[in-house]
């Protein structure tokens, strides 16, 4: 029998947030295969409202083309552009939610650009979430380790991207517990897939591999 066969899954979506550089793209793709589902990249979806947008519909989405200096801010202002992408795709998701409620098709929706309390609402888009909605934040707490990770995946020393996101990071965690989400420190991407799977399973269930 196929391991994946065994395992129960109380959700239809899963939604894996965080900073950029926090790990939540290689944990979002050990639990997919975990739970034998789909995963989509929310970035593939900023990228596309972005192809079928204006600057006048959507500034943000528009916001680093548009603005030549954007190298030149402060990391906090920085960080302040990121919140406002994630308050300007949470409507687009909401869609996407309700699209694999109704059809149940289980997904993986991965990104920076998540909204915690995304998974707290009752219903998208008036279809009712049934609690099959759950979203975990992946956290980096060191600014340092976010640094490494950089210079790990891009060869190349960013102290303002790591600064950046480590703001985001801390007002992703914030919201994540204001809004009842799942928190999971990263550990410098060492976490394992099982110290997620507990928060998603039924009592019962099949215990991740590591």
């Amino acid at each position: 029998m196929n391991r994946t066969t065994c395992v129960t899954r109380p959700w239809q979506v899963l939604l894996i947030g965080g900073a950029s550089g926090a790990g939540k793209t290689s944990v979002s793709y050990r639990l997919a295969h975990h739970f034998n589902v789909g995963i989509t990249e929310v970035d593939d979806f900023q990228v596309i409202l972005e192809r079928m947008t204006t600057p006048e519909q959507q500034p943000e989405l528009h916001w680093r083309p548009t603005h030549p200096e954007a190298n030149r801010l402060l990391a906090d202002e920085i960080a302040e552009h990121l919140i406002d992408v994630c308050s300007v795709m949470a409507p687009a998701l909401e869609a996407v939610i309700k699209n694999h409620l109704e059809s149940k098709a289980p997904v993986i929706l991965e990104g920076d650009f998540i909204l915690p309390a995304l998974a707290a609402q009752t219903s998208f888009c008036g279809y009712p979430g049934d609690g099959q909605v759950r979203a975990i934040i992946i956290h980096e707490d060191a600014e340092a380790q976010l640094l490494r990770n950089f210079e790990e995946r891009e060869s190349t020393s960013q102290p303002l991207r790591a600064r950046v996101s480590w703001l985001h990071g801390r007002w992703l965690k914030q919201q994540a517990e204001a809004s009842g989400a799942a928190v999971i420190a990263s550990r410098g991407r060492r976490f394992s897939t099982g110290s997620c799977t507990p928060l998603l399973r039924n009592s019962g269930d099949q215990q991740a591999p590591t």
